[in-house]
């Protein structure tokens, strides 16, 4: 027999008896997160797609930030864990079954997966800012499901096809750095542009690389861990500081001869940084604020933003990034690995997640591959 033990939004988590050898096709890994701070490799049916969708086979997923804060402390501002839950949402995979009506990806091909599946309906979606459709289900977003496991299934629409220069692993990173090639389209970022990033963790050492395909020369990158800035020099940054070894404004003076910064990305979620992000802005300048801090309210200089006339932007994930993404990407030498720096086997999440957790010093970017044989000699 087959006894369900408790459901989740788009999986039943089954117990597998002797008797039931026959159905081990229908069964999967996936690696549950139970309560914050516990979560363990279980078998679970495996999802089977509808008329409109694909079942990808996944070859590897990252950790992201919001993982870590989910498995942590249960929760992000209003999304809160009540229940099992499989995190992940950084994917890439093959295309191993297509539903009926599926007409744009085929069996066999090779897929980055956008994690957002909206409704079509609302304004939001009508109007091309479908990322912030109200009825939308997001990987590892509670209540939903996300991608530590070895199949997933997701509408076909949400599906992008890798050129075959891209790897998985690029074709995963495509998540964080669609965040911030959103950034910068967000700032109308333009090759004269002089950005200055704050936080060189993955989605600011991306936003690098964003910047980048976007034309531009001169980029500053910000970060007090070493490890890291050497990174941003790494992935194209033009100059890094540390803010607790420097003045800031006349470091930024030198590098810029006094013309200043046009547009400033805060990635790092990070307080004091929130706050100094207006205070690097030049006049008439735009600031991003992509990274979210602990608290719900940061102090802004609000005479600095009036008086220089300054334009404020907020970043919520990604919307139309993904094709154009991929078509500047792909042939731009950048290489989006470079900030991986751990591999692990989903039968090893948990050592996994305490590297994350534990060796920010040393750690950027980790990879998870469901099958142990993909996992990186």
């Amino acid at each position: 027999m087959i006894k369900e033990w408790g459901p989740l939004r788009f999986l039943l988590f089954y117990r597998i008896e002797k008797d039931d050898e026959e159905l081990i096709n229908n069964i999967m890994n996936a690696a549950v997160m139970n309560k914050p701070l516990s979560i363990e490799l279980k078998k679970v049916k495996r999802p089977s797609p509808g008329p409109n969708e694909a079942l990808i086979k996944v070859k590897c997923i990252g950790i992201c930030g919001s993982d870590i804060h989910y498995f942590e402390h249960g929760k992000i501002g209003r999304y809160i864990v009540d229940k099992p839950i499989i995190l992940g949402h950084e994917v890439a995979g093959e295309i191993v079954e297509i539903g009926e009506n599926v007409k744009n990806v085929f069996v066999g091909d090779r897929v980055a997966i956008e994690p957002g599946v909206t409704c079509g309906r609302c304004e939001y979606c009508k109007t091309g800012r479908y990322n912030l459709c109200p009825d939308v289900f997001f990987l590892a977003t509670p209540p939903d499901d996300g991608a530590w496991a070895d199949y997933l299934v997701m509408r076909s629409d949400v599906l992008f096809k890798l050129p075959d220069n891209m790897s998985y692993e690029e074709g995963a990173m495509l998540e964080p750095l669609s965040v911030g090639y959103h950034a910068m389209n967000r700032a109308q970022v333009k090759p004269s542009d002089r950005v200055l990033i704050l936080g060189m963790g993955p989605i600011g050492l991306l936003a690098i690389q964003a910047a980048k395909l976007f034309g531009v020369k001169e980029i500053y990158a910000c970060d007090v861990v070493p490890f890291r800035l050497e990174s941003a020099l790494k992935m194209g940054a033009t100059a890094v500081f540390n803010p607790m070894e420097v003045n800031v404004d006349e470091q930024l003076k030198i590098w810029t001869k006094g013309e200043g910064i046009n547009v400033v990305i805060e990635s790092s979620g990070n307080r004091n940084s929130i706050s100094n992000a207006v205070l690097y802005a030049r006049q008439g300048g735009r600031v991003v604020f992509i990274g979210l801090p602990p608290e719900n309210q940061v102090t802004l200089d609000i005479n600095r933003i009036i008086d220089s006339e300054l334009n404020i932007y907020g970043v919520m994930r990604y919307a139309n990034t993904y094709s154009d993404s991929i078509k500047s990407y792909a042939g731009s030498g950048l290489d989006t690995r470079d900030i991986i720096t751990h591999n692990f086997a989903l039968n090893q999440i948990n050592e996994a997640l305490e590297v994350v957790r534990r060796q920010k010093d040393i750690a950027i970017k980790v990879m998870i591959y469901p099958d142990p044989a993909d996992v990186p000699s």
